[in-house]
């Protein structure tokens, strides 16, 4: 399906989580994104210090993406969205994640 906006994100993540339940795992990554498509290459160790201390002052964004067996989906959640898109994305964790199994405990002898 490739990359869509936070909302059409949220509600096929819903669509996962029911798929789910019958069959197959939903995997999710989030990582930090520069909006970079193409790695640059190092030109020596300077350069690599460099590209680093000017990096911080772009835009953040956050790259979210799931997985359910072979299908995929992707959203870029900017800086001023984020607060936004936590709250609607934790109470999605929240509703669907009931199918958990509690760990047995053994007892230890002290």
């Amino acid at each position: 399906m490739g990359r869509v906006d936070n909302d059409a994100f949220l509600s096929e993540l819903t669509r996962f989580f029911t798929r789910s339940k019958s069959t197959g795992t939903v995997y999710i990554t989030m990582k930090r994104w520069t909006g970079q498509t193409k790695p640059e290459p190092r030109k020596g160790k300077a350069a690599a210090k460099a590209t680093s201390a000017a990096d911080g002052g772009d835009q953040k964004m956050c790259l979210l993406r799931a997985t359910l067996n072979k299908k995929k989906i992707s959203t870029v959640i900017n800086s001023k969205d984020v607060n936004r898109f936590q709250m609607a994305y934790a109470n999605l964790l929240k509703a669907h994640m009931d199918g958990l199994k509690r760990p047995e405990r053994t007892k230890t002898k002290k």
